[in-house]
């Protein structure tokens, strides 16, 4: 198993130009929290009818897939995994609340399409491929650097 530094230091080789990490701190971020919104927007009514009580924050797709995805990162770092997991929860907390305002899967899909092409284009100016075109696990390290590279280390 790839340790979180070994994961970071292969992510930084088609992530040297600064605009494609400037483009980076914004899109990933966004991405991540457009496909929380996504998921959060897929009927829940299984999930409400096996959580005791009324709790929109837990009653959705989107918590169930973050406890994996944090299975992930807890794999690879406790920090990172807790670090994540605050970035996840304001990603609930801002979407539950969003959608109260508007349709989420909508400003969602919005938000994911935007932030793809801002994605594509940094790499485009770096002149090299997306690191996920290698490995899908990658989709969940670019998270990860993002909080590393604006926080400190692991």
């Amino acid at each position: 198993m790839k340790t979180l530094d070994a994961w970071f230091k292969e992510y930084a080789v088609s992530h040297q130009n600064k605009t494609n990490i400037a483009i980076h701190f914004i899109c990933v971020p966004a991405i991540f929290f457009s496909i929380v919104g996504l998921l959060m927007s897929i009927p829940s009514g299984f999930l409400a009818s096996i959580v005791p009580g009324v709790n929109p924050f837990i009653e959705n797709w989107a918590f169930i897939a973050l406890l994996l995805v944090l299975l992930f990162y807890i794999r690879l770092s406790v920090k990172m995994a807790l670090q994540i997991l605050v970035f996840s929860a304001f990603c609930i907390i801002a979407n539950y609340y969003i959608g109260l305002y508007a349709p989420l899967w909508i400003v969602s899909i919005a938000i994911f399409a935007a932030a793809w092409v801002g994605q594509f284009y940094g790499h485009k100016i770096e002149g090299q491929k997306p690191s996920f075109l290698k490995d899908l696990q990658f989709l969940l390290i670019g998270p990860a650097w993002v909080i590393q590279k604006m926080f400190g280390k692991k």
